[in-house]
């Protein structure tokens, strides 16, 4: 079998170098999509029956892709180490599947985001209309430190305390930008990581032919 020889040794170690960084990042990625999952203050306010969850939607496509990139950024480990193009084309595919899923992630926070914000004020105000003393408004104005909404402010006394409907779009406006940029990032490592992989692959597969 033959085996890569100059340059392309630089290439091999490279790709390993790159794949353990990018399952390290797989890492990172997981951890911030369960913490944008299981965070306290959010659940907190998405707890309710009739509560939106499309906000979570983009949360699930940001932990199935850091998962899947920690488990191709092993393989693609295994592939550079073994010179295999069987390892190697299936890293290159699932680079491909997992690209897809980021940018979905990233566009999804981003086009969305005027929607989930809605969503959920309307959510709060027709929770707040209903009972206005509830487990689930006490929630909300604890966790954003508000009161009231943009129709029925808060009293004379509280005048410095912003209302709930700003609120949420506040917090909600910086979570789905950690969505966002999180997704287009790690979509833009990984066109790095199949630029390496075709390169490699191409590479073997000439040293075999001349062998």
């Amino acid at each position: 079998m033959g085996k890569v020889e100059g340059g392309m040794k630089c290439v091999k170690y490279l790709l390993f170098v790159f794949n353990f960084i990018f399952w390290l990042m797989g890492s990172l990625v997981l951890a911030v999509g369960l913490w944008l999952r299981f965070d306290p203050e959010t659940v907190s306010l998405l707890s309710g029956d009739k509560a939106p969850d499309t906000f979570f939607i983009g949360v699930y496509i940001l932990i199935g892709a850091g998962s899947l990139v920690m488990l191709v950024g092993f393989f693609g480990c295994c592939g550079a180490v073994r010179e295999s193009q069987c390892l190697l084309g299936s890293f290159f595919a699932c680079l491909l599947i997992i690209f897809g899923a980021e940018v979905a992630a990233g566009v999804f926070g981003f086009l969305n985001k005027d929607k989930i914000i809605e969503d959920v004020q309307n959510f709060y105000t027709t929770t707040y209309n209903e009972n206005n003393n509830g487990t689930l408004i006490v929630s909300y104005q604890k966790v954003l430190n508000c009161c009231g909404t943009l129709a029925s402010p808060c009293p004379d006394t509280e005048q410095n305390i912003k209302d709930c409907e700003t609120g949420i779009k506040d917090f909600f406006n910086s979570k789905l930008y950690i969505i966002g940029y999180v997704g287009i990032g790690i979509a833009g490592v990984m066109i790095i990581g199949m630029i390496f992989s075709m390169v490699l692959c191409c590479a073997i597969r000439n040293s075999r032919e001349v062998i």
